[in-house]
């Protein structure tokens, strides 16, 4: 069995040594979904929601969150991140969310972009459950994560 890298020998958890790793450019993309009603869909679109501007707020919240990871999520590293995109876009079920995030270091950028998809949705929550008490974030996943 593979060895689990945020271990130590005696099992505890540890923040990853990546000091010995190369610099490497990292790309790491992930996307997600919230099923809303047909009825919070078109308000959405309308621009009808009472909090504003949905894809808008929701985006700027991920992008924000891409930026806090760390502070987040214990054991990730700080990162400079030289881009950050998150993505929505209102479908037949709801609201479907992507990021990319990319920076030049000795870790991957997974977690960042996972972050911000995650976030987004949940702004998406936030601004829509007055009218939709049946919101579902769905499929939250990573696509795919590269190195150069």
């Amino acid at each position: 069995m593979k060895r689990l890298t945020h271990t130590d020998n005696r099992g505890k958890a540890v923040m990853v040594d990546v000091g010995d790793k190369e610099v490497q450019k990292r790309i790491a993309r992930a996307s997600g979904h919230i099923i809303l009603s047909t009825g919070t869909i078109n308000i959405v679109n309308d621009n009808l929601m009472a909090k504003g501007d949905v894809l808008t707020v929701a985006k700027l919240a991920g992008i924000n969150a891409a930026k806090q990871t760390s502070l987040l999520i214990p054991l990730c590293h700080n990162l400079l991140l030289e881009k950050i995109t998150v993505d929505l876009s209102t479908d037949d079920t709801g609201i479907a969310a992507l990021s990319e995030i990319k920076c030049t270091a000795k870790t991957g950028v997974e977690m960042e972009a996972l972050t911000a998809v995650s976030v987004a949705l949940l702004t998406v929550y936030d601004m829509c459950k007055a009218v939709d008490r049946n919101m579902i974030i769905d499929r939250i996943s990573l696509i795919e994560k590269i190195k150069i």
